[in-house]
Order: C-alpha cells, then structure tokens, then sequence
C-alpha cells in the first residue's frame, strides 16, 4: 500500500511540475507553457484556474503586405484604466471604475494594438481619466498623457514592424493641446498621416508601406475640429461603430453608436466593434469575452455589410476561461469501473474541453483568417494561397457564421495526460 502511495504522489509531482498546455488546471503561470496565463472563470462556474492563452496570433506571422483595413487588432477599452491604480495627481487609489489589469506595456507585449485613451484637460495638462461631464478631478485622474504615449513610443522603437492605433475620447480643449502631448512623448515620427487615410471606403496603405516609411502610429480623435487645427483624424470620418455598453451586448442586434454613421456604410474603411458592459467587472469579464463575443461578432459581420471588424474592443482582455464539464461527464458515462465514477468532480481537470469561447485571443484570430484569407482562423492562412482554400479541410466556416470551435476547443487525442492515467488505476488497485 505504502508503494502505491509514494509512486502515486510522484506522479501527480510530476504531473505538476512539467509546463501544462492550454486547458490543463494550473496553480500559477509558472505551471503554464510559454504564452500561457493560469486563469479562471467563477461566473461560469469553473473555479479551477486554467493554462490560458491570453495573445491573438500575429497575422504578419502568416500573411503580411496587405493593407491596413485587411487585418484586425485587438483592442482595449480605456486601456489606461487600470486595475489597483493610484492617481499621479495626489499618489492615492482612482476612486473610479477600471477596466484593465495591466500597464499599456504589458498590454502591448500581449498583442493588443488598439489603445482606447480618454483624454482630459486637468492640471494644465493633458491627462488620462475616467471621468463625467468632461471634468477630470483628482480622484478619477489615472496619470498625465504623456507616460503612456511614452510607454508606446518605447514599444514601436523596440518593435519596429509593429503598428499602433490610438482611439481618443476627447474632452481636450485647450489649443492644440493633443499635439503638445504626442510631441512631449516623441510620437511625431512614428506619426501617421491624416492625408493619408482613405475616405470613400477604399483600402488603406499596405502595412508593408507603412512600416516602411515609418508611419506605423494611427491616431483618431472624436472631435471633428481637430482634424483642421491639428491635423488629427476625425474617427467617425473613417470607420464605423457600433454601440458600446449595455445596449451594444444585446443578442442578435448591433446597432451603431449616436455619433458613427451605420454600421453598413462602405463609403468608410474600417469597422470598430465594442463589446463590454456599461459598468466594468472583473469577474465577469470572463463570461461575456467568450462565446458571447464571437456570437457579436458574427452579428455585426451581418450588419456591418459583411465586413469583419478591424478592431474588436474589450474590457480585461485577458480574463477568460469558460470551459463545460461535459465532455468529463461523458467520459464517465462511458467507462464501466465503479472506481471512475468516484472521480467525477477530478476528471474535467484532467481533460482538454471544448471552450464556450476562446476569449478576445480567438476573436481576433478568427476575424483576422476571414480578412487575410476567407478562413477560419489565421492560423490556416498563408502566403500566395487562394482566398478561401485553407490549410485544414473543413476550416472554411461557412458564410457569415463560425465554426466556433478553438485551439482550446479541439478534443485532445490525449484526453488524460498518460501520468494522471496511471494515478488513476493506482487509486483503483488500492480500492480493490
């Protein structure tokens, strides 16, 4: 007895202490392989953390040179807003709702490329805060523009391939003050141009060319004025979008937002697509970005003229982690040992499920096959192939719907890890 013991808890040792692929239960992300986060989803009722992926594939890293309108990014909602954070103004916590968990490096690092930004006047300055009545007061001011535009700036020089979208909501009145803090921060040079930016629904440079000439910052302001004095984009005069909050999550409808023309105007090149509530939750956050998410985005495909979204927006974009039992209650079903039965609660631990959903990580993969390539993920995609014939057969989804299955998804031809097996038939011959 005492052997089985000791070889049982070597192997469930073992099994701990190798890197865990995704699905697989997790204590930290140590436990996780390289990309993964150790992640749960109490609001769907999976209290055990998870190996998760939390970054979208590059599409460069399949298909690159297309223009800009013809990939789509994933993008944060007042990506500044960040969880547990103190103001730079009075060093006390922001007495306001948040809605990320991470510094906008950590964010980009994690294959976010679109950055929500609200941008306020407060202390002779521009600032970053989340406010009401377009007053920034000290308790809702997050910290001064410029660190942030600093932090992007640091990541293009280090990224040199990489191109960034800036979304402002602007309450800046002050005479050209956005200019002074893109210039403070030494954005300028990765500046894109307004004059540059299609505007009948045409398609955008390459991103090849805009690496190449270094324009590889995309800035859109929601003051239509600031197009003439500062010579920022006016964001509604190139793309649509939808409605955001709680009436933008609703079931089977996407309606655009007051100030954006409708969401099946071709004559603009670029479709925002906001998918959050109207009050932030960490907690739940999990829920609504997965199968929820994918299913809006198939709506607004439809609504949208059949046009995928060039950037998807989400609050904490890297929660997520909603995984059905059912596939360990069949596998139980199926086996005839009593001893199996007993493990009913430990087998969905055990087991690579299918996902209510692959988070906003697989949102964007998912947009980004149907932009580059007609397919269902980007990962079927790849240089010079036709559009539509795939890498996998049967990876064509069908005509504006989704095969909605994910890497996270797909039934492992290894169901149960072979040293958790073994515990299992151990634990079997000490019952006997």
């Amino acid at each position: 007895m005492n052997f089985y013991i000791s070889a049982l808890f070597l192997l469930l040792l073992f099994g701990y202490s190798t890197a865990r692929p995704q699905g697989e239960t997790c204590v930290s992300n140590d436990n996780c392989d390289s990309g993964l986060h150790c992640e749960t989803c109490v609001a769907n009722g999976n209290v055990r953390p998870r190996c998760t992926r939390i970054q979208p594939l590059s599409p460069f890293s399949r298909v690159n040179g297309l223009p800009f309108n013809r990939y789509s990014w994933l993008t944060t909602h007042n990506s500044f807003a960040r969880l547990g954070a103190r103001s730079a103004a009075n060093g006390r916590l922001v007495l306001t709702t948040t809605n990320q968990q991470d510094t906008i490096t950590d964010q980009l690092n994690d294959g976010v490329r679109g950055l929500m930004l609200d941008m306020y006047d407060f202390n002779n300055d521009v600032w970053l805060c989340h406010s009401f009545r377009g007053n920034c007061y000290n308790y809702t001011a997050f910290t001064p523009a410029t660190n942030v535009l600093t932090e992007v700036r640091v990541f293009l020089e280090a990224n040199p391939s990489e191109i960034i979208t800036v979304i402002i909501e602007d309450y800046v009145r002050s005479p050209n003050g956005l200019t002074r803090a893109f210039n403070a921060s030494g954005l300028m040079r990765f500046w894109f141009p307004v004059s540059r930016m299609p505007r009948n629904g045409q398609d955008w440079p390459t991103v090849d060319d805009m690496v190449q000439n270094n324009q590889r910052l995309v800035v859109f302001t929601s003051r239509a004025s600031k197009e003439s004095s500062e010579r920022i984009a006016y964001q509604w005069r190139y793309m649509v979008e939808n409605q955001y909050g709680d009436s933008g999550m609703r079931a089977g409808s996407c309606p655009n937002r007051s100030e954006s023309p409708a969401m099946n105007t071709t004559t603009r090149s670029l479709v925002l697509m906001n998918y959050f509530p109207s009050t932030p939750s960490l907690t739940q956050s999990c829920r609504h970005n997965s199968a929820p998410l994918i299913s809006m985005m198939n709506t607004c495909y439809e609504v949208a003229g059949r046009r995928w979204p060039n950037f998807i927006a989400v609050d904490y974009y890297r929660v997520f982690c909603c995984l059905r039992k059912s596939y360990a209650d069949k596998l139980v079903q199926d086996l005839t040992r009593p001893v199996f039965s007993s493990m009913n609660l430990y087998l969905d631990t055990l087991i690579l499920q299918r996902s209510d959903g692959g988070g906003a990580p697989q949102a964007v993969d998912t947009a980004n096959g149907q932009l580059v390539c007609g397919c269902a993920n980007i990962a079927s995609c790849r240089e010079n192939m036709t559009f539509g014939a795939c890498e996998v057969a049967g990876d064509i989804a069908p005509s504006g719907e989704f095969n909605n299955q994910t890497s996270l998804g797909q039934f492992d031809s290894r169901p149960i890890r072979f040293q958790w097996l073994i515990g299992v038939f151990l634990m079997a011959g000490m019952s006997l």
